[in-house]
């Protein structure tokens, strides 16, 4: 693929230095060398056009038959990701439907209405129903995909607090991740970045005084019930970083000096998820190219064999290991959950 992809790149080079060189010999107009293009050129490029034509539509087939797996797009790993999901598909849809309309029109017409000799071209200085026309159908389409996707952002962002959601903190910092659990109470103690103590590894800045901060618990591998809403709450402590939970199709910026939120109910567990047929090929096929790089891996100290896990990673290019910013996540039972939980330390007690 590489090197097919490296001969494209060089024909492109070639023909547009061809191009570059035609239209040298074509600005060169009442000089001895200048060239005007005739009937035969006219007609070569309206060939030229329709074979690019051709070519764009070859190009694109092969992309969608080699390239076009996708399975992240079926992965959906929480309640609002299906909507997330269905608004990208529709907008992929129309631009497509618009992208080989136009593409056509644009080729055909340069191929139909070539320069011939003794043919003149017909235009229109305006047209008020045809502008009309090509003004209004893109306001429609954009004023509905707008509109959906806010129904959707709203329906994402409107917390139910009926369902009695869990409060977890994302604190982020370069180049790591921490989550905050409320504890019981589910109401998270007061935090600033005033209060970070390293010493009594405070790290967070949690306000010790707080009587809501005495069940909170902080951890650095994010657990989730499956099918419990959560509302996360995000902070940072230096520069402008990036939540992002690809599976989950969650993203919101944590900014330094206050506090953002997003809330989704994730609906598949880690395990349900790693036997997902799209997920078991695409781990397949990771595992296979790591194996191509036994040594590397080995001599990094890194796991040879690959297992598919839930990440929360930052979206923002945050500094030079902003690369490697990410947490894992586990999504499981309540009652693992709650196992899990038990063993974990209150942030009181994990103080030095």
């Amino acid at each position: 693929m590489t090197a097919l992809l490296t001969i494209i790149i060089v024909l492109f080079v070639a023909v547009a230095l061809w191009q570059m060189v035609k239209i040298f010999d074509l600005a060169q107009v009442g000089t001895s060398n200048s060239q005007i293009a005739d009937d035969e050129d006219n007609k070569i490029n309206g060939y030229l056009m329709i074979g690019f034509l051709i070519f764009i539509y070859l190009i694109t087939i092969l992309s969608f038959w080699y390239l076009g797996d996708l399975p992240l797009m079926s992965n959906a790993a929480s309640e609002h990701g299906v909507e997330v999901d269905n608004l990208m598909v529709i907008s992929m849809v129309i631009i497509f439907i618009v992208q080989i309309s136009t593409q056509f029109v644009l080729h055909f017409f340069a191929y139909k209405y070539r320069g011939e000799k003794g043919k003149k071209a017909l235009f229109y200085a305006d047209n008020t129903t045809l502008e009309f026309i090509w003004t209004v159908i893109p306001v429609i389409v954009l004023a509905g995909l707008i509109i959906y996707g806010l129904f959707t952002w709203n329906d994402i962002m409107t917390i139910d607090e009926d369902e009695d959601p869990m409060v977890i903190e994302l604190y982020a910092q370069q180049f790591s991740w921490k989550a905050r659990y409320s504890g019981a109470d589910n109401v998270l103690g007061k935090a600033n970045v005033r209060l970070i103590d390293i010493d009594r590894a405070n790290i967070l800045g949690v306000d010790e005084s707080d009587p809501n901060a005495v069940d909170d618990v902080i951890v650095t591998e994010l657990h989730l019930p499956v099918d419990k809403p959560v509302v996360f709450k995000m902070r940072s402590q230096d520069v402008l970083h990036s939540a992002y939970m690809p599976h989950f199709r969650a993203q919101m910026n944590c900014v330094p000096g206050m506090v953002t939120q997003f809330s989704f109910t994730p609906t598949v567990t880690t395990e349900d998820m790693r036997q997902n047929e799209d997920m078991v090929e695409k781990v397949k096929n990771i595992n296979e190219l790591r194996l191509e790089r036994k040594d590397e891996i080995e001599e990094a100290g890194q796991e040879l064999v690959y297992e598919f896990d839930y990440l929360l990673l930052c979206n923002k290019i945050c500094g030079k290991s902003h690369y490697n910013m990410q947490m894992k996540i586990i999504v499981e039972t309540q009652e693992e959950f709650d196992a899990w939980m038990k063993e974990q330390k209150t942030f009181p007690n994990s103080l030095n």
